[in-house]
Order: structure tokens, then C-alpha cells, then sequence
């Protein structure tokens, strides 16, 4: 009997390099978000700090110069903070997209794997009854000759 061939293995290869591709995407956008986390941590951060002393500066004498500066700070913190918050809102939903179609090609690759397997299984159920019919026709062929031995 021939060699089991799969008539669609290059789908399959094709699905299974797009999957490949579509997780390294995905990959790369969970990182973008990771790295906008912590960018937004480190300026709340900043800004919890800036905010801290800009109150803490009123219990002394009070410096107007001194004061503004550090107002103008804060507020450019403050603006920080949410320009790193849209840019995390942005990459939440990117990354979003991706796990989508991260998920659409594994199960396009999964669809044509479960028939590989199912034409496998076929494959290997014929061969096993040609094999048997090989074998059931050696054995009633020596039994013949045995028959005709004796």
C-alpha cells in the first residue's frame, strides 16, 4: 500500500506559519502593554511623589517662584499621566486584536490538524485491513499446501 499523504499539507504548513506569526504579534503587543504599565506606574508614581511635596511645601514659608515652578511640574506630571493612560487604554485594545486573531489561526490551524488526524486514522484502519487480508490469504494458502502435503 502507498505512503500516507496528506493532500492538505500545505494548508496545513501555510495555517501553521500564520499562527506562528499571529502569536508573535500577539506577543509583541502583550509587551507594548506590559511596558505602558509600568511607564503609567512610574508617573503615578512621579506624580504621587510631586503632589507630596507641592503640600508638604505649605507648612513652611511660602516661596511664589519656588511654588509655581513646582506647580508647572506637577501639571506636566498630570498631563504625563494621561497621555501614558490613553497610550495604555490604546495598547489594551490592540493587544485585544491580537489575541483575537492569535486565536482565529489557531483554530484554522486546529481545523485542518483534526482532519489530518482523521484522515490518518482512515489510512491507518485500510492499511490494517489490507495487512489482515495479506495475512488471512498466506495463512489459507499454507493451509492449503499443508492440506496437500498430507
Amino acid at each position: 500500500m502507498k505512503r500516507f499523504r496528506f493532500p492538505l499539507r500545505p494548508v496545513a504548513v501555510l495555517r501553521a506559519h500564520h499562527e506562528m506569526r499571529a502569536r508573535e504579534i500577539f506577543a509583541a503587543a502583550v509587551h507594548g502593554y506590559v511596558q505602558c504599565e509600568e511607564v503609567l506606574a512610574a508617573t503615578r508614581q512621579r506624580v504621587a511623589e510631586l503632589g507630596g511635596s507641592l503640600f508638604d511645601g505649605r507648612s513652611g514659608t511660602y516661596q511664589a517662584a519656588e511654588a509655581a515652578s513646582l506647580f508647572r511640574a506637577y501639571r506636566a506630571e498630570c498631563e504625563q499621566e494621561m497621555q501614558c493612560e490613553r497610550a495604555m487604554i490604546t495598547a489594551r485594545e490592540l493587544m485585544q486584536q491580537r489575541r483575537e486573531e492569535y486565536f482565529e489561526a489557531n483554530r484554522k490551524l486546529k481545523v485542518v490538524q483534526r482532519l489530518e488526524e482523521k484522515a490518518r486514522s482512515a489510512y491507518r484502519l485500510e492499511f490494517n485491513r489490507v495487512e489482515q487480508n495479506a495475512l488471512d490469504d498466506f495463512a489459507s494458502y499454507r493451509a492449503a499446501r499443508r492440506a496437500q502435503l498430507t
